[in-house]
């Protein structure tokens, strides 16, 4: 497929699943198993269309870093064995290493709880020219934190700053944060890989019988699992009071991981092309001494 092919089937594949105004948003109205109107036996095709993507992907992540003025961020959110390393892997295989980097966001360090709870993500925010990809990012301040309220507690915060609004509040400071990355060249989309509850359980069977994915299984996924229903109802509120147009959530259909990573794909890919990229132009004294060079190199200098 050509690029103008690409991302115009990019954009009309993905605005499905894209949520840019949270109200009256419900979870259950988007069906993990969902794959629009392609059947499990059209994998091939979707491959072959994942496969053009990453190609106009990197296309576009070239002229990104070349023109040096915009930086992408994607926030990836999940529940456990959603998929969120492999679309990761798949979705940005063809990106040049220089102009991508990924940050996995673990429990926070006794140094990061000592800071406000944006300051470990804010480190790692993309330069200019580059992609940035959060792996879980600040908003396990509205999930994980919400759901077990012991880790709110360990967070140190004085005892009049927690507060009966304080999901609000975080809800506010976070769009506050979005909005000033946006206004300041960075161009904000958050993924929630929404796998059904059934799916996961049949991914951990996996890790669990199978000797070459043992070690993806962590006991504290079954825990987690425990919380299913808390989950939900977290991430619900969470999309409902972040999404904005300016940083929009993508709620993407996450049973099916060849179906996941061409809707992320498209997502991404339709972003980048909002951005009007182009190599930049030189100036014409750039452009005598190239014809210097090329002149002594097709002399035999």
């Amino acid at each position: 497929m050509k690029t103008k092919q690409v991302i115009k089937a990019a954009r009309k594949f993905s605005k499905p699943y894209r949520v840019t105004d949270g109200k009256g948003f419900r979870l259950k109205d988007v069906d993990p198993g969902d794959t629009q109107d392609l059947k499990s036996d059209d994998k091939a095709r979707a491959k072959e269309a994942l496969q053009s993507g990453v190609e106009v992907l990197a296309e576009l992540q070239e002229k990104l870093y070349a023109q040096d003025r915009w930086s992408v961020l994607l926030v990836f959110q999940a529940m456990d064995a959603a998929g969120k390393d492999g679309t990761i892997k798949h979705v940005m295989s063809g990106i040049n290493p220089q102009g991508c980097q990924v940050t996995s966001f673990k429990g926070p360090s006794s140094e990061e709880l000592d800071h406000d709870y944006l300051w470990r993500c804010q480190k790692h925010l993309p330069e200019r020219g580059r992609i940035g990809i959060f792996n879980r990012s600040y908003y396990e301040e509205t999930l994980v934190v919400r759901v077990h309220p012991a880790f709110l507690a360990g967070q140190k915060l004085p005892e009049k700053r927690v507060t009966k609004n304080i999901w609000e509040e975080r809800f506010q400071d976070i769009r506050a944060f979005e909005r000033y990355l946006v206004r300041n060249g960075t161009i904000v989309l958050k993924f929630f890989l929404h796998v059904s509850k059934e799916e996961q359980k049949k991914r951990f069977l996996e890790r669990i019988e199978l000797p070459e994915k043992n070690w993806k299984f962590s006991s504290a996924d079954m825990k987690e699992r425990g919380f299913w229903e808390q989950y939900q109802t977290a991430y619900e509120e969470t999309i409902r009071e972040t999404a904005t147009k300016d940083a929009p959530w993508h709620v993407v259909p996450a049973d099916n991981k060849w179906f996941t990573r061409l809707v992320v794909a498209a997502a991404v890919i339709d972003a980048l092309d909002t951005l009007d990229l182009h190599y930049p132009k030189v100036d014409e004294a750039k452009l005598a001494d190239l014809a210097v060079a090329k002149k002594a190199l097709l002399a035999g200098g």
